[in-house]
């Protein structure tokens, strides 16, 4: 194979999330920040989160001028 073909691999690459939680990983790069983690994502704490959707149906069918048979 061609020498300096591939990237360094980091055996210990140190992740942070924007929570706080930090944990190692291999990686070609020496540092990760990310913004969810299984700390804080919601699927993994069992937390549910309002999402706004009412309404959604509504405001695009006045947008288009679509009307209900």
């Amino acid at each position: 194979m061609k020498e300096k073909l591939h990237p360094k691999f980091f055996p210990e690459s140190k992740v942070t999330c924007s929570c706080g939680n930090t944990f190692l990983l291999g990686s070609t790069k020496p540092e990760i920040k990310v913004e969810l983690c299984n700390k804080c994502h919601p699927f993994y704490t069992g937390e549910k989160r309002m999402v706004d959707t009412a309404g959604r149906v509504d405001r695009f069918k006045q947008r288009y001028g679509l009307k209900d048979k």
